[in-house]
């Protein structure tokens, strides 16, 4: 069994000063359950005990290239020595802009902000002035942020959002103002016949209709053939924003994200997390028409949108991306870690289902297809856990939730795919019901 006394103690410490000793909710695993941090570099991360891990949170999704990768972190050491912040804009933030631009087939301008929160909340508000309208429309299951206009139906139990033909907006907090569901539709992700409904109904009345491309905070859960195209077609016929929330996607499904890999062009898009490589850096972006009212009645700022140290990580993240075989690396490794995972589970006869993407994968125990969080609430939520701690003691760390993905990044080598999956075949014969 693994020692975890020194985390133990940080945590009792932590919890002195800092609300359940973390800085994040999705950070806390329980009382003396809860590891923290040594240091981290490639693939691996080690916990103040020693215990070293194959990481696969990676920070939840930020870390495309591999932990304290060192072009990142020469690139960024090389820029800060010419100053951490100014108030003004500098060369390096127009050429990040720029690849952003080249990479990204629906975005002809961009704008930075500090986290994947911020870039959906301005998105929605370009949209909202853009329009003139008010009403969002999201799907229940997905995240987009710690915002109060969208953090509704994410994590509820699917019984509270009600019938599916009328579904139920529930705040995923308390202090959330219960007015603004008046401003919000929900929908089952995947729910063409409801969809089309709504549109009908209300398309002359929604500012945007915001949405991930895959459930990223819910089982990666992968939209039907044809749902993000029919959302494209809808919001174009009733002159709808459509934002894609590409703060998990972007630059990890594809250099181009989920708007390269399903041919899609979106109003606006979302992006962070594998932008600045674990630096903070995020962006919206997306048409010339929609982002140039931005500064013309339209207010976007930020004190540390153009942080030195993420805009040149960044730089360095999505040159390395258009240089080097990252995506391939990630699929080819990803595929083989997703087959032999699905191949342990037919061995052992048990029924699930694998979702997500190479580079960003999960899978659904106890059903054989999840298309929406309703299906995904029905799953063996508690088996996968179980597995999950066994891994953890075995030196594998997806992170310990259900609904997060397992992300790879670059520096895993084939030897780790390989260690993985031995001890995920150990871990479900010793987890086996």
């Amino acid at each position: 069994m693994k020692n975890f006394a020194k985390s133990r103690a940080l945590q009792k410490r932590a919890q002195a000063v800092v609300p359940l000793g973390v800085n994040s909710n999705f950070r806390y695993w329980g009382d003396g359950v809860t590891p923290y941090m040594s240091k981290a570099k490639g693939g691996y991360l080690w916990d103040v005990d020693g215990n070293k891990y194959i990481d696969y949170r990676l920070a939840f999704g930020p870390i495309i290239l591999g932990h304290s990768y060192d072009a990142v972190n020469e690139k960024v050491r090389e820029e800060i020595e010419l100053g951490t912040m100014a108030a003004m804009t500098g060369e390096l933030e127009i050429e990040v802009a720029e690849k952003i631009v080249k990479m990204c087939p629906g975005v002809e301008m961009v704008r930075f902000a500090c986290s994947g929160t911020e870039a959906t909340m301005h998105a929605i508000r370009v949209a909202r002035a853009y329009t003139g309208r008010e009403i969002i429309l999201k799907f229940e299951g997905n995240y987009h942020g710690f915002h109060d206009y969208t953090l509704w139906s994410t994590y509820a139990p699917a019984e509270a959002y009600g019938n599916r033909r009328s579904p139920i907006p529930v705040p995923a907090s308390s202090g959330i103002p219960k007015v603004l569901a008046e401003k919000l539709i929900t929908l089952p992700f995947n729910d063409v016949e409801g969809f089309e409904r709504v549109m009908k109904t209300y398309g002359n009345l929604i500012a945007a209709v915001i949405t991930e491309p895959c459930q990223g905070n819910c089982g990666g859960i992968l939209p039907q053939p044809g749902f993000l195209e029919l959302i494209r077609k809808r919001t174009e016929e009733y002159g709808v924003v459509f934002i894609l929330d590409e703060v998990k996607t972007g630059f990890r499904i594809a250099n181009g994200g989920a708007q390269e890999y399903y041919n899609l062009k979106p109003d606006l898009a979302a992006y962070a997390k594998a932008l600045g490589n674990g630096y903070p850096l995020a962006a919206f972006g997306g048409k010339k028409e929609i982002m140039s009212i931005i500064g013309h009645g339209v207010a976007q700022g930020g004190t540390y949108n153009n942080n030195k140290p993420g805009v040149a990580a960044a730089w360095a993240t999505l040159t390395i991306l258009e240089k080097e075989p990252v995506m391939k690396t990630l699929n080819k490794r990803g595929k083989r870690l997703m087959d032999g995972i699905s191949k342990i589970f037919k061995e052992e006869g048990i029924v699930h289902c694998m979702n997500g993407y190479p580079a960003m994968f999960t899978y659904a125990i106890g059903a054989e297809k999840v298309a929406c969080q309703r299906d995904w609430n029905d799953t063996e939520k508690d088996y996968y856990l179980r597995i999950i701690d066994l891994l953890i003691e075995r030196g594998v760390m997806p992170d310990h939730d259900a609904r997060e993905p397992w992300f790879l990044c670059y520096a895993h080598s084939d030897k780790d795919i390989d260690d993985t999956l031995t001890a995920f075949r150990d871990a479900v014969k010793a987890g086996k019901k």
